[in-house]
């Protein structure tokens, strides 16, 4: 079963023998030898003339069962599908809903691209056998596409935490040299960018914004007072959201927007009344 597979994959040393696997074929041939002896202790409920016999008959179905389990242990889906929102937010696109299955997939795989997030190279090869475009390997046009998908599936954000996020999260990740400031220097794998940074740094100042203007509300303070002087705390203070990764001359800190803001009299009543009603909605 493990000859054919690698075969298929290409590798066609690691086809020779066990002992010409390359790690991660090996890994994968030690796991799906586990999920045979696993389904032989589960089900083996009579005694067994011919062991080799019965495991063969069995192979295909334990292996899956236990590629499954497997996925399901790391948090992945253990069938990869796109739900039909997922397509019709892909505008039932073939390349992108295929792409999306790869994501799924990808995800519960333990192994990494190496010092990349997505095998770019392997996708690209199947983005042109899918799409039909033979103009070569168009890695920045694929990466846009995976940033459409994995926004599109972010419309969902429940299930974008529970079926990439986590799985995503729960990979190996190779352990490299200390990372250098020279072209050939390895790079960390980043498994969040900095926009995913940005934006969970932003949910929780905006969380503890409105805990302290609803305890200056439950106190009696006059709510426009309370509003402008804990947005021009939590957000004009400085939200260190200029970090040393980040290229000079970019686009102002939150913390300059928030101050603009806070001094249109006009805008200032639209956020107020903004805040207001989020409070309400949440402590009614």
């Amino acid at each position: 079963m493990t000859r054919p597979m690698e075969r298929r994959r290409g590798h066609w040393a690691c086809a020779t023998s066990v002992r010409m696997l390359t790690d991660d074929c090996l890994d994968r041939h030690h796991d799906d030898v586990e999920a045979v002896v696993v389904d032989l202790l589960a089900n083996a409920r009579v005694p067994i003339i011919d062991v080799e016999r019965w495991l063969s008959a069995r192979l295909t179905a334990a292996t899956v069962d236990g590629h499954r389990r497997r996925r399901g242990g790391r948090g992945a889906l253990q069938r990869p599908r796109v739900p039909a929102w997922l397509a019709s937010e892909l505008g039932d696109d073939p390349w992108l809903t295929d792409l999306a299955v790869q994501i799924l997939t990808w995800v519960g795989v333990p192994a990494t691209a190496g010092t990349e997030l997505w095998p770019l190279d392997s996708w690209a090869q199947r983005r042109e056998t899918v799409t039909g475009d033979r103009t070569g390997d168009d890695c920045p046009a694929l990466s846009r596409e995976i940033e459409r998908v994995l926004a599109a599936m972010r419309r969902r954000p429940r299930w974008y935490a529970d079926y990439v996020e986590r799985p995503l999260g729960r990979k190996h990740v190779p352990v490299l040299a200390v990372p250098g400031d020279e072209v050939a220097d390895p790079r960390p794998l980043v498994l969040v960018g900095p926009e995913e940074r940005d934006e969970a740094r932003l949910a929780d100042l905006a969380s503890a914004a409105v805990d302290a203007i609803s305890r200056g509300l439950r106190g009696g303070a006059d709510p426009y007072g309370t509003v402008v002087q804990v947005l021009g705390v939590v957000f004009g203070a400085g939200t260190g959201s200029e970090e040393i990764d980040r290229a000079p001359g970019g686009a102002a800190a939150v913390e300059e927007r928030v101050s603009v803001l806070l001094s249109d009299d006009a805008a200032v009543r639209r956020i107020v009344d903004e805040v207001l009603r989020i409070i309400a909605e949440i402590h009614p």
